[in-house]
């Protein structure tokens, strides 16, 4: 509005009347143009969406590439090989399976479980020497081994971290390591230090709690002894 409170004057050489078409004349041209604007939008979307079909049908009608014809006689000789290979593979006879994670000894002949049995295995817990610097983390350990050893009425010979965890001087003597009626009735050996052996704590059988041999009980430790000869697999996992 003016400073008087009347309209604005109009420019000169021109008039109200002539004003209001270009005023409208500048709208229509703006609706035009985003008229406009959002068509070709709308064709090159569908340009796309055709093209695209397109592609697709093509693929489709065409179907997946169709694999290499083999000659049939090579495939039965492959085949053939491949069955030889996984019968050499799979254990013969009797063998034993020691699930860590599960703490379960599986007796197997072949294909045929002939025994279940519920075990401890390693803790997995580590010791430091405060000391000598070392370190023993009590893992059963995994992969393919073999009964090495059978014993009866074994003697345990403590290693060095068995004496720092009680928190003893280690001993300069042999004789000093050894400690009877803590590994049971028997133990069967795998090699490296480890035992397949009898315990105490029969109550802790099902759980990880050792410090890398196999705890049994008595009486599945027994029929191990007497049943499980010399040389036989043990497959840990």
């Amino acid at each position: 509005m003016a400073p008087d409170g009347q309209p604005p004057a109009t420019p000169a050489g021109a008039s109200p009347a002539a004003a209001a078409p270009r005023s409208g004349l500048r709208v229509a041209l703006r609706t035009a143009l985003v008229v406009a604007g959002i068509l070709v939008t709308l064709a090159l979307a569908a340009f796309g969406a055709l093209l695209g079909a397109g592609w697709y049908l093509a693929r489709s009608a065409a179907g997946p590439a169709a694999p290499a014809v083999d000659d049939p006689k090579a495939l039965v000789a492959e085949n053939q090989t491949l069955e030889k290979k996984i019968e050499k593979a799979r254990p013969k006879g009797l063998f034993l399976i020691i699930d860590t994670g599960r703490n379960r000894l599986t007796v197997r002949d072949g294909e045929r479980v002939v025994r279940e049995v519920v075990v401890s295995c390693g803790s997995g817990g580590v010791l430091e020497d405060p000391k000598g610097g070392r370190t023993w983390v009590f893992d059963t350990p995994r992969g393919e081994r073999q009964i090495k050893s059978k014993a009866k009425n074994p003697t345990w010979i403590k290693p060095d971290w068995a004496f720092i965890e009680e928190g003893e001087e280690i001993p300069k003597k042999y004789g000093d390591r050894a400690e009877e009626g803590v590994l049971g009735d028997y133990a069967l050996g795998i090699g490296n230090g480890y035992f397949l052996h009898g315990t105490l704590y029969t109550r802790l059988l099902g759980r990880n709690v050792t410090h890398g041999c196999v705890r049994i009980g008595d009486a599945d430790l027994e029929y191990l002894y007497k049943n499980v000869p010399l040389g036989t697999k043990v497959y840990l996992f």
